[in-house]
């Protein structure tokens, strides 16, 4: 009879006086690792080796391609028609298609005077140009500064528009939407759109336009970004890495091979017949940009990315500014994915590998699983493996593939190669945030539509010599600067980086005293890295 009732592994510690919690818990674990823990580790090691293999083939593929069309592709003015636009003798000027010139503000008091100085200054007819300075700001200062520029530029001949709304509904989607309605606009054949800090070169127009004007299938003209405050400390150096990849391969290879890409959201030029077409802007996700570019090449629109015409902008130099703009950037997608999915599936315009490209390759991969697979795999799946040895991880998925997605990735920016390891380090502690905004996203609850402007310091007006308000704008960025970096030391601590960097320093200690991989030197160095970020201390290390 005795023999037949259940046995329970109670520890004595239960029956007796004396209660070992250490000693219960790790009975606890104890009971539960094999049968529960131990198999959904296994599941979860599987699954981000699937999705390091997806990352993996889709950066081998992209760097085969950019190779190719470095070697063999033509030239962008030797795939399609481009004719320089000159001024006739008779005709004067009338051969220049009307340009309108989209600027949207939102209290911009550091940089309003650059892009309204670069677009003013623009190589084109001034009879053929219209300005538009889309100013949501709510700041009464900075409107009326904003405005007063406006009105100078108009005194010397300038074809330069002020306009301002009741509310901000729709944010820069509902301040582009609103812009082009007004009555002259239908002058207008094409719409170039830069953002406050953005620094067009004056010859932007006269490189991009005939490219529009000499191809009817083309909709969208995208130069490539600039940055003036690259070497302002190790935050823009580790943006800037990020950055140039996207523009050198990422863009260059879906320019080339499906004449498709995300429009960048500034730095373009559009055919406005093709933003009518497509529906035009819509603020239900807060990648308007994006949003757009995806209705329109659904519509069989074309895109050409132009490597060489660039326009130099600000990196965002603060770590609450970057998360912010991090943020918008992951959930965005994730949510613009989630509206558009079945969309993309149903259409009957465009041919079956540019959809597979747009839904697995462009959404998926880039946008989806190379943020998750970044974080769960090396900053929660690893770790965790180390306490758990019955778990295996396999060294090709641990060392091997990433090592090969981290150097393809370097190839944007050389001159930063020797920052490649912690930038490493540095995008496993962004991954955090832009895992949970792709779920946000992906889930369309919370944060999804939050929009928060970029903060911008003026770096660019600091670093702008020719600019003839530059002394004025450097002391007025002197006073500036130093306030939107100093803060008490609680309000700069990210307590959610500092969890993680517990976290991870508990496992390398682990992994020091009983492991047998060595990953405790990878963790320690994780943790330092989420450390700085967490005390808030990564945007002042120059």
């Amino acid at each position: 009879m005795v023999d037949s009732e259940p046995k329970f592994f109670i520890p004595e510690s239960i029956q007796g006086v004396n209660f070992d919690v250490t000693a219960q818990m790790r009975m606890v674990w104890e009971v539960i690792k094999a049968p529960l823990i131990v198999p959904l580790m296994n599941v979860a090691v599987y699954i981000c080796l699937a999705m390091a293999l997806m990352l993996f083939m889709e950066r081998v593929y992209m760097g085969i391609v950019i190779i190719l069309v470095k070697l063999f592709w033509k030239k962008p003015h030797q795939r399609y028609k481009f004719e320089p636009l000159q001024e006739d003798e008779e005709l004067g000027n009338t051969n220049f298609p009307v340009v309108l010139i989209q600027i949207p503000m939102f209290n911009e008091r550091e940089v309003y005077k650059v892009s309204i100085g670069a677009a003013c200054n623009l190589s084109w007819p001034s009879d053929r140009l219209v300005i538009q300075v889309l100013d949501d700001s709510t700041d009464p200062t900075i409107k009326q500064m904003v405005e007063m520029e406006c009105q100078r530029w108009a005194s010397k001949g300038i074809n330069i528009i002020y306009q301002i709304r009741e509310t901000r509904g729709g944010y820069k989607a509902g301040a582009l939407k609103e812009g082009l309605k007004r009555s002259y606009v239908k002058h207008c054949e094409y719409v170039a759109i830069f953002d406050a800090d953005f620094r067009p070169e004056p010859d932007f127009l006269r490189r991009s336009i005939p490219f529009l004007v000499g191809n009817p299938d083309i909709a969208l003209v995208q130069a490539r970004w600039r940055f003036v405050n690259s070497d302002e400390c190790l935050l823009t150096r580790m943006q800037e890495m990020s950055l140039d990849y996207h523009f050198t391969v990422e863009q260059e290879v879906g320019s080339a091979t499906h004449a498709f890409f995300g429009f960048n959201g500034t730095a373009g030029v559009w055919r406005i017949g093709a933003i009518n077409e497509a529906g035009g802007w819509k603020d239900r996700t807060t990648v308007e940009d994006m949003d757009l570019a995806v209705r329109a090449s659904l519509r069989g629109w074309k895109f050409l990315y132009l490597g060489d015409l660039q326009a130099k902008s600000e990196l965002p130099s603060t770590l609450r500014a970057f998360r912010f703009q991090q943020h918008r950037w992951s959930c965005g997608p994730a949510n613009l994915f989630r509206k558009m999915v079945m969309e993309i599936v149903r259409n009957k315009k465009v041919r079956f590998w540019k959809k597979v490209y747009v839904i697995y390759s462009f959404f998926f991969v880039r946008k989806i699983i190379a943020h998750m697979v970044t974080f769960f795999f090396f900053c929660v799946v690893i770790p965790i493996t180390i306490l758990i040895p019955e778990v295996y991880v396999p060294i090709w998925g641990a060392v091997y593939i990433p090592s090969v997605i981290t150097i393809l990735n370097s190839v944007g920016t050389p001159r930063s190669i020797h920052l490649l390891f912690y930038w490493i380090l540095f995008e496993n502690v962004m991954s955090l945030h832009r895992t949970k905004a792709t779920f946000i996203g992906l889930l369309e609850y919370g944060r999804a539509n939050e929009w928060v402007v970029t903060e911008k310091l003026g770096d660019s007006v600091n670093s702008n010599t020719k600019n003839k308000t530059g002394d004025a704008a450097k002391k007025n960025n002197v006073s500036k600067a130093p306030k939107k970096t100093r803060s008490k030391f609680v309000e700069r601590l990210n307590f959610l980086e500092l969890g993680f960097a517990a976290f991870l320093f508990f496992c390398g200690c682990y992994d020091f005293v009983h492991g047998k991989h060595n990953y405790f030197i990878y963790l320690f160095l994780q943790t330092i890295t989420f450390s700085i970020v967490g005390f808030g201390y990564v945007g002042t290390i120059v």
